[in-house]
């Protein structure tokens, strides 16, 4: 578990200001207030006092963000208690799934689909906009967002109308460890089996790459059911915090 929180540590700061604060990372997208793109990153065994606290909220305080952290608990045991008494509280706590090579489960994508790499900007947008949809977002994805380097972009296509109707994305490996994350399809092209193809192929590029754990965090049980029938197990389970 302690291998996954670094990574999350060397990673969440790409395209972000950082700041260390007492026992904490706390890490600052420039180009957004979204809460998910805004937290803060505990060390190993976190313990801090209520001043370290007091401080890291007021690093957010200062630029108008909602005080937030997301951490795997695991690492962190006795800090989640602390925060919940600092005033912190917990909006929502999400399974861990990990999934080695010898683990993964091929999936095809569905009769109709067509998995590819977004090829050019429009196509990116168009992923983008898919997956904002899906995720209750606004469509239109922000105007400075663009391809991050050494990620691996997946969008899902009906070959009929050439419609974007899904996607997701593989984080950068770092030290055999990657992140699969924002697996998304439209509301009318669930249950076709769409998200577990994209999820399957996205994990087996990482792996012939060089990965020897992906990992990801649903969001609910549905989620969580399609990533283990290609492979993914719970292995711990990840704690999103704010202060109001």
């Amino acid at each position: 578990m302690s291998a996954i929180q670094t990574y999350v540590r060397k990673t969440a700061p790409r395209g972000r200001v950082t700041e260390r604060v007492g026992p904490f990372l706390a890490t600052f997208s420039p180009d957004t207030p979204h809460p998910m793109l805004n937290y803060a990153i505990p060390d190993d065994g976190a313990k801090p006092a209520v001043a370290e606290i007091d401080a890291l909220t007021g690093a957010y305080r200062r630029r108008d963000l909602l005080p937030r952290l997301e951490y795997f608990t695991d690492v962190a045991p006795d800090l989640e208690k602390l925060l919940v008494e600092a005033g912190y509280g917990l909006e929502r706590r999400v399974p861990l799934m990990t999934c080695a090579p010898d683990q993964r489960v091929d999936r095809p994508a569905p009769a109709g689909i067509r998995l590819r790499a977004p090829e050019t900007g429009a196509d990116f947008r168009r992923m983008r906009s898919a997956q904002n949809i899906a995720f209750g977002e606004p469509a239109e994805p922000g105007e400075a967002e663009q391809p991050s380097t050494g990620v691996r972009y997946l969008l899902a296509e009906d070959v009929a109308t050439g419609t974007v109707v899904g996607g997701g994305l593989a984080l950068e490996i770092v030290d055999g460890t990657t992140e699969v994350a924002g697996i998304a399809v439209l509301e009318a092209y669930r249950g076709r089996g769409i998200a577990a193809a994209l999820t399957a192929h996205l994990t087996r590029s990482v792996h012939e790459a060089g990965a020897h754990t992906a990992f990801l965090t649903p969001g609910d049980l549905g989620i969580s059911n399609v990533y283990a029938r290609v492979g993914y197990r719970p292995a711990g389970e990840c704690v999103h915090l704010s202060l109001s």
